[in-house]
Parts: structure tokens; sequence; C-alpha cells
């Protein structure tokens, strides 16, 4: 039996569109051995999505295979009828979606969705698949797995959903999984335990998986070697340890030089300038070349070949061997924290926020009891400042920030921005704050209009509140935004669902950016960026910020990401705030259990860190019953007889840190 489980040779993949032809993969080849995790890295538009789809035979209407072959296990798929490649999907090769929300049935609960992958593949029928879904469930991590079944895709926070589709792509042992960004919407704790599953899951059944992501932490973590794929070329391809060690291509190089992290802090991000070329068009020379800044004149002139050197280590690049290979360095040093704080009256305060969800049962629909999703939270956020809110999925971050904005009318507390109550206005007068408090979303996908233009998206706000007087003037401030956030002008023209994931964020941000907002709720708006426009993003807000006062609520699982932007972080868990204070002080030196726990699961781009991963026992409480006492208890490992039965008051520890813990009493 070969050591090779799939064989991708010379995949060429086109897309028609009009009378040109997107040739999205463009003659690569690769093979993933048995056991192994392959990682293909690059920005989004590269074709990692497109190289997926290919293998799975899911392109869309206008795309198909023009040349090359794909064979699993010596099998030719693309020789195969459409109904035996049925069987393959699901059950030999399943593949996990970027996008959950639009890959999950909207009319079915999620356990019939596993129940249904269950029944087209495996003997398993009625109770017996109904169990096998609930045990899928927890073991991703979805707390009260049994009564989750019986709920709606809608009814699940972004990384919940996310965790249905790795249980339906487990559920019947496939020989190859395909995670096309698996952990991109999940908190750190969470996205530990998933990595942590599929490598168990790995070694168990000796399944191999191609991981596409963005992340190099992750792939640091995972892979045993890696691909780097630009404008549909492979251009480096190697083993994790050399890759990490000294990045060969430029565009290798790049993607690390644009990382986040404390040591950046107060510095701009390295970018890619430009964007990725359009795949319509025939190429003369390297497709990188406009963007690197190691160009020459053979680089414009003269298509780059590729090069492989015994150890199976290969470079598509002219000048490969002239550069002196990255080394990537993770420093450690100290950096500052930001500048000074404004001792003015915070722009937005907030006290003993409640937003409370009835429980509805029986005929009459009768409340029978409460979803605490958010119970008593209690922040403040100055002009010029960024707020960092970080905890697990489900936990309430974006229920907070909706309302603050009023999208939830709250069940209790204050909301007051720039001295004005906001809690209990009518819509009517609200709208005069509309276009100081703008929000992106988690999901771009399904906060953009399918039925407008990106134009029309942009525009609509800016008439609705009237930021701009004339067409010309809101065509201008169109095309500025657009550049601002990495697209062309000529988007404007087109529908959301022809851009990628990460394409679609850059207009959510643009559609937030565009009525001139004074304080903005960051909903995970760089957890679908690659690395690369991650860092023109931040770079856009911090520069905002620091231009115009902006004011940010920045929700993010990603630290790296707090460490670089945040000046303050409110660690939060099942509804309320356990710790918060100034990033440099919290993060180096954090105090409560469960701060610590995020901390330890944050995966780094970096091979020789050390650190040791604190597993957390148990499941999320359910927000309708929570634990007595402190709700961290049934997890923590230092629990003490008074966590069980008394909620810690809040302790001012250390210059900043202001922690809700029995620790410190």
């Amino acid at each position: 039996m070969s050591d090779v489980l799939l064989q991708v040779k010379n995949l060429a993949t086109v897309l028609e569109s009009g009378k040109s032809l997107i040739r999205a993969v463009d003659g690569i080849s690769f093979d993933i051995r048995r056991h192994e995790t392959f990682a293909l890295l690059g920005e989004s538009g590269c074709g990692k999505s497109m190289t997926a789809l290919s293998i799975m035979r899911l392109l869309p209407e206008t795309g198909h295979v023009a040349a090359g072959s794909i064979t699993l296990d010596g099998e030719d798929l693309l020789a195969l009828p459409e109904i035996a490649m049925r069987n393959v999907r699901g059950k030999r090769i399943a593949m996990i979606f970027q996008e959950p929300m639009t890959s999950l049935n909207p009319v079915l609960s999620v356990g019939q969705q596993i129940v249904e992958t269950l029944q087209q593949h495996t003997d398993l029928h009625g109770d017996a698949a109904w169990q096998r879904a609930i045990g899928l469930l927890d073991e991703v991590g979805i707390p009260d797995a049994a009564r989750r079944c019986g709920d709606y895709p809608f009814q699940l926070s972004g990384g919940m959903k996310q965790r249905v589709m790795i249980a339906i792509a487990l559920a019947c042992e496939p020989e190859l999984l395909i995670a096309d960004e698996p952990t991109t919407a999940l908190d750190v704790t969470i996205q530990a335990q998933v990595l942590e599953l599929l490598r168990q899951l790995q070694q168990k059944r000796g399944m191999a998986i191609l991981l596409i992501t963005h992340d190099l932490g992750v792939v640091a973590e995972m892979a045993n070697r890696v691909a780097v794929m630009y404008a549909g070329e492979i251009v480096e391809l190697a083993d994790r340890a050399s890759f990490f060690a000294a990045p060969r291509h430029p565009y290798s190089q790049k993607l690390f030089a644009s990382l986040p992290g404390q040591h950046k802090r107060g510095k701009q991000l390295e970018v890619i300038k430009g964007a990725v070329p359009r795949l319509d068009q025939q190429f003369s020379g390297c497709r990188f070349a406009e963007r690197c800044d190691h160009a020459a004149d053979i680089c414009r002139s003269a298509v780059p070949q590729w090069r492989e050197n015994a150890e199976g280590r290969g470079v598509r690049c002219h000048l490969a061997d002239s550069l002196i290979p990255s080394q990537v360095a993770i420093q450690d040093d100290q950096a500052a924290a930001g500048g000074e704080p404004d001792e003015s009256v915070p722009l937005l305060q907030v006290a003993g926020l409640k937003v409370h969800f009835p429980i509805r049962k029986g005929l009459f629909q009768h409340v029978v009891g409460q979803v605490m999703a958010v119970d008593g939270v209690d922040l403040e956020i100055r002009a010029g400042r960024t707020l960092a809110l970080v905890g697990e999925s489900g936990c309430g971050k974006t229920t907070v920030g909706k309302g603050i904005l009023q999208l939830l009318r709250p069940t209790g507390g204050s909301v007051r921005y720039a001295g004005n109550e906001l809690a209990g206005l009518t819509s009517s007068r609200l709208r005069h704050y509309r276009a100081d408090l703008q929000v992106i979303f988690q999901d771009p996908y399904a906060s953009l209009d399918p039925r407008m233009r990106v134009g029309d998206i942009l525009e609509e706000g800016m008439i609705a509140l009237s930021v701009s007087r004339s067409k010309a003037e809101r065509l201008m401030r169109m095309d500025q935004l657009m550049q601002q956030v990495g697209l062309t002008a000529e988007a404007r023209f087109r529908y959301p669902h022809e851009f990628s994931g990460g394409q679609r964020q850059r207009i959510a941000i643009a559609r937030a950016l565009a009525v001139n907002p004074k304080l903005i709720v960051c909903d995970e708006p760089t957890s679908a960026l690659d690395v690369s426009v991650q860092a023109q993003i931040l770079n856009l807000l911090k520069s905002l910020q620091d231009n115009l006062g902006l004011a940010y609520l920045f929700i993010t699982h990603n630290l790296s990401v707090v460490e670089y932007f945040a000046h303050e972080v409110a660690v939060m868990y099942l509804g309320r705030i356990v710790e918060r204070g100034g990033v440099a002080e919290l993060l180096h030196t954090p105090r409560h259990p469960y701060t610590q726990a995020l901390l330890s699961a944050a995966p780094v781009a970096d091979l020789g860190a050390k650190r040791e991963i604190i597993r957390l026992g148990g499941d999320l409480p359910s927000p309708a019953n929570p634990p007595s006492g402190c709700h961290f208890h049934p997890r923590c490992q230092h629990v003490m007889p008074i966590c069980r039965a008394v909620y810690p008051a809040s302790m001012l520890i250390g210059t900043s840190v202001d922690v809700r813990c029995h620790l410190y009493s």
C-alpha cells in the first residue's frame, strides 16, 4: 500500500466569467500522505478553497476542472460518475466549510443534520443515530449537547455553528478531512480543544488532514508540511520546521512580517502592497512581482519555474538562491502599552447591563425561565481608546455589543453615550445616534444584502443618515473607502457573492466607516482575514483612531491582535466580566484562572515557544441555569468551598487589573 493517500497533479480549475476564463487554480501539484496534516496557506482569493472544492467535485456551475488529475488511494476521482462520487463525499473525504451559516440547513435542527449524514453513509438509524449525534456534539465542546441537538442554526453562536460543522464532517470517520479555516470562528480555548480533537482522531483512525488556513499559529501547531499558495499557484512547499526556520519565497516572508504582537505595538504592521492580481489574464512574469520588494527585471519578463531539492522543499522564485532566507524571530521584548489614558469623561459608560431572553414553553408560550446572556456588565471606553472583549463562544460578548447599540433592548442597566442615556429611547430618538455608533458584524455574508451591489450597500447608510449631500460626494467617498480597505474601485459594481470571505469582511468594514462613526463595535472584524489583509485592516483602524479619535469595542479571540491593538482588556465568562485591566499587565500577569486558561491555549507562530495548555474541565455551563457562587467554579482547578456558595466581589490587583476571584479576597 502506497504511503500517499491523495495525489494532485497539474490541477487546473477555471471559472467562466462572461467572455473571460478565471484560472482560479493554475497547474498545482502536491500529495498528502496517510496520517499527515498538509497545510495550504495564503491570502483570500489565492485559490485555496477552490482547490478543496475541486477535490470534492463541488465546483459552482460556472467552474470546471480543465486539466490535471486527482487520485485518492489510486482511484481517479475525476473519472467517477456523480452517483459514485456521492459515496466518497462525507464518507471517505469530508469537508469543514469556511462559513457555517451558509453551509448548515436553516430549516433542520443541528441534530437532524448530523443524523442525515450518518443515515447516508452508515448503518445507524433512529435512536442510535440520534445518540451518536449527541456524542459528536459533546466531543466538539458544545455544552448541554442533548438539548442543543434540537436547536436550529440561528439559535447558535458563530463558534457553535462551526463546531456543528466539524461534528458533521467527523461523523463517518473519513480517510481525508479537508478543513477550510476550521477554527476561524472559535475562541482560543475551543480552538485548542478542536485542534487536540483533530490530532487525537488523526492518531486513532489514521486520518489525513488538508488544512486550509491563514493562521500561522495553527500551522505551527498542526502541520507536518506546508504549501504556500498565491494567485492560483503553489509558490513554496516545505516541511514545517524548515518553513518556520527560514521561509524562502518573498511572499512567505511577508506573511510572517504581517503578524501582530506586542513587540510591534505602537508601530505600523508590515503589509503586502497592492492586491492579488486578476486571474483572467496570461502572465508573462512572476505573479507576485508587482507586490514584491525584491523584484528584478527578470521577474516581470519571465515566468519562474518550480525548483525542488532532494528533501522535497520547493520554491517558485527567480531570486530564491540570491535572497537571504528570512529568519523568523518571535521577539519577547516589553513594549510600551500605548499612549497615556485619556482622563476625560468616558465616551461610553455601561453599568449593570443585563440582556435576558425568556424561555417559553407550552401551548400558550408561558415564560418558564430566563437565558441570562448578559448579567450585570460594567464597561467604560474613552475616545481614541480600544477595549478588547475576550471570552469563549456563547459567553455573551456579541450580545454585549448589540445591547450597547440597542439592537437588542437591555433587560436592565444603563448605557450612556457621551453622557446621554440610550437605554429606553424610542427608535426615532435612537436614530440621532446611529451614525456615531456603528458595528462590524462577525459574519459578512449574513450581514451584507446579497441582492445589492457593493456600491449600493455603502451608499445606503450615507443616504439614510444624511452623511453626504450629493451623489458626487458619495461616489468620491466610496472610492476612498474601497482603497482604504484594499479593494479596487471597480468592486463597487459587483455583488457580495462574487468575493471571497476575507474580501466580504473588508466590504463590511467599509460600510461601517462610510458614515464617519465615533464608536465602532468590532465583532471579530479580522477573523475571516488572512494575516496580510489583517495587517492592513489593523493599520487602517489604528490610523483612523489616531487621526479621528475613534473608540473601539473590539470583540475577538485573537490574543495577538489584542496585544498589538488594545489599550484595555475585559475577560468575559458566562455573561459577566471576571477580569479587566490594562493590556500589558493583564496579558502578562493574568490573575483569574479562566484568563490563565485562555492565554495558555492561544497558538503562536513559533516552533520554539514553550507553553503548557491549561485544559478546562467540563463544559461551558448554560446561561439558562448558571452555577451557584462563582460561575467558573465547576471548571476551575483552584476551586474552594466558598467558590460554590458566593459570587466573588471585585478586587483591584496590581496597578490596573480588576479581578473577581476568591483567590485574591
